[in-house]
Parts: structure tokens; sequence; C-alpha cells
């Protein structure tokens, strides 16, 4: 049986290459992101290449609290149980020595890389628990060991994925989830 899949960031680049690749093994997958033209576009060629499995999309901007709270109830309500969550939405902006930084593009680095991954699993995360089976796979980068220069905020963005994903494993122990980063 299908496995269901969902993939924030789905729109391009690593997101896009991973629901190609959960299709090529026969699963389904909703597809998030907030460029809701390129969703419907990939649901088009999705499902003409793809006829026998289902692809959702739900439009998807991990920084807006509210949104991921009504979007995640709405995945579960449409798709049933989910599967697989793989929390692929993130950016790296600037390049720029800290004490140069722009905030903006800290703060939105925050909110995307940490605050929308986290708000997204514990959204999906009550229903895995429940049917005591689930996977997640967070993105995280070698950034997140080994910072370089012009990257402090990204680097502990990804550090913060790679705690978080171990708490979240220790957390989860008494379950058949696995978390992966």
């Amino acid at each position: 049986m299908a496995k269901n899949v969902v993939i924030t960031g789905a729109t391009s680049g690593i997101g896009e290459a991973i629901a190609r690749a959960y299709l090529e093994k026969g699963e389904n997958i909703v597809l998030t992101g907030r460029r809701t033209e390129r969703l419907k576009d990939l649901k088009t060629e999705f499902a003409e290449a793809f006829p026998n499995q289902n692809v959702w999309t739900f439009s998807l901007d991990v920084t807006d609290m509210s949104m991921v709270k009504n979007v995640c109830s709405e995945i579960i309500e449409t798709v049933g149980q989910i599967d697989i969550l793989v929390n692929n939405a993130g950016l790296a902006l600037g390049l720029s020595p800290y004490q140069d930084y722009e905030e903006l593009d800290m703060l939105t680095m925050l909110d995307t890389n940490v605050k929308g991954l986290m708000a997204v699993t514990r959204c999906l995360l009550p229903s895995m628990v429940a049917a005591n089976r689930g996977h997640i796979i967070n993105m995280g980068s070698t950034a997140g060991i080994y910072a370089y220069a012009g990257a402090a905020v990204y680097s502990a963005t990804k550090a913060a994925v790679k705690t978080f994903s171990d708490g979240l494993r220790i957390d989860t122990i008494a379950t058949d989830i696995k978390v992966t980063t």
C-alpha cells in the first residue's frame, strides 16, 4: 500500500526532487509551498506522469503559524494518515559577517528553518504517535556542525534542526516513529 508523504518547500530544488523520488517509488505525495502557481503546475505534471498515485497540493508558508495549523489540519482531513513528513522548507540568506548582517535576513531564516519546521512537526506528529508509526525527515546541513564565514545565523538554524531532531527522537523512542536528519 502506498505511503502518504508530506513535503514542505516542494516547489523547486531539493523538495521537488524528493517529490519525484517518492513518486517513482510508488508513494502518494502532498506538496506544500508558497508558490501556488508552481504547485498547480507540479500537480498537473505529476498526475500525468504518475497516474496511479495521489498528488495533493496545499499552499503553505511555514512562517505563518496560524496558516500552518489550518493547513496541517486540512491535510490530515483530506489525506488521512501521514506516513512520512519531509521538513524541507528552508533557506540561506546573506553572506555578511554577523556584525553586518541584515536583521530581516536573520529573522526570516529563524522563522523558516527553525520555527516553521517545528510548527509543522508539532501539527502532524500527534497523528503519527496515535497510529504508532511514521518517519520524520528534517533537512539539515553540515553547516549545523561546521560553521563557515558569513553563515553564523544559517549555521545556527541548522544546528537547531539537528538538536531538535535528537530531542524528537528521544521523545518518540517508545513509538515506531523514526526521525532522520
